[in-house]
């Protein structure tokens, strides 16, 4: 899954673009690197991130949806919200997408019966918070692990009560939101338990501070390690990487495969 973030605040700079013509570049560029998905994003969540209106929000992902129907109509696309309003005017406009929310559907009541009601595949994410405030919330009872496990047999049955079919599930534990370092580090020792509940897991840990600060870096400076923390998280069990550098991305995916054989 490849990362297009059409915002001028992300957290990684090379990843941020609002001009049209940069758009449809990176969409190409994913597309040659090997994409399968393309998660258009319009309203950061790097921690204290500004809010976003809807309407601006709504402009920026259909800039990004537009190009990647434009410029690769059988790519699969993802859309990075949690606004139900956003997510059913995308399906509306552009036809089916995977809807990717960082809230499990907690950050907008209608999110839920939304995506019941298009009937698209659905990524839920743990956080606690917003990005404003998650950072604060790090506080887990007995484990990070075992409490996002738990809250994700609690959501994806209210995902279920609401009507969406379980093979449209895919769980996402939420690397770096509401979490510190060594929390993170846990939660992937730990991924394969979330594995285990029976949905498709996605990793997203794509130049995030919990390489890049272990490496006493910056994001510019952790592909290696992301590369590796890929490769851990896929042989727990993650069917999805959610990544900026989709090359490294698609070969160490080909790599697992080849060694797996």
């Amino acid at each position: 899954m490849a990362i297009l973030n059409v915002t001028p605040d992300s957290f990684w700079a090379d990843s941020r673009m609002s001009e049209p013509e940069a758009v449809e570049r990176r969409v190409r560029e994913a597309v040659a690197e090997g994409a399968s998905i393309i998660d258009v994003g319009g309203y950061s969540s790097r921690p204290g991130a500004a809010a976003v209106s809807v309407e601006e929000e709504w402009r920026r992902v259909a800039c990004g949806v537009e190009a990647v129907r434009r410029v690769a109509p059988d790519v699969t696309v993802s859309v990075d919200t949690f606004r139900a309003s956003v997510a059913l005017r995308v399906v509306e406009r552009f036809g089916p997408v995977i809807v990717n929310d960082i809230t499990a559907g907690e950050g907008d009541p209608d999110m839920l019966a939304a995506v019941a009601r298009c009937g698209v595949p659905y990524v839920a994410m743990h956080m606690r918070g917003t990005p404003e405030t998650m950072q604060t919330l790090t506080d887990y009872d007995p484990d990070v692990t075992t409490a996002v496990v738990e809250y994700f047999r609690l959501r994806t049955e209210a995902m279920r009560a609401a009507g969406i079919a379980a093979d449209r599930i895919v769980l996402d534990p939420g690397f770096g939101f509401a979490k510190t370092v060594a929390q993170n580090y846990e939660l992937l020792r730990g991924l394969h338990r979330l594995c285990a509940l029976g949905y498709p897991v996605l990793a997203g840990l794509s130049r995030k501070s919990m390489i890049y600060r272990v490496l006493e870096t910056t994001p510019e400076g952790a592909l290696a390690g992301t590369v590796a923390l890929g490769w851990e998280c896929l042989r727990q069990g993650a069917s999805i990487l959610r990544v900026h550098d989709v090359r490294e991305a698609a070969d160490t995916v080909r790599l697992f495969h080849a060694f797996g054989r």
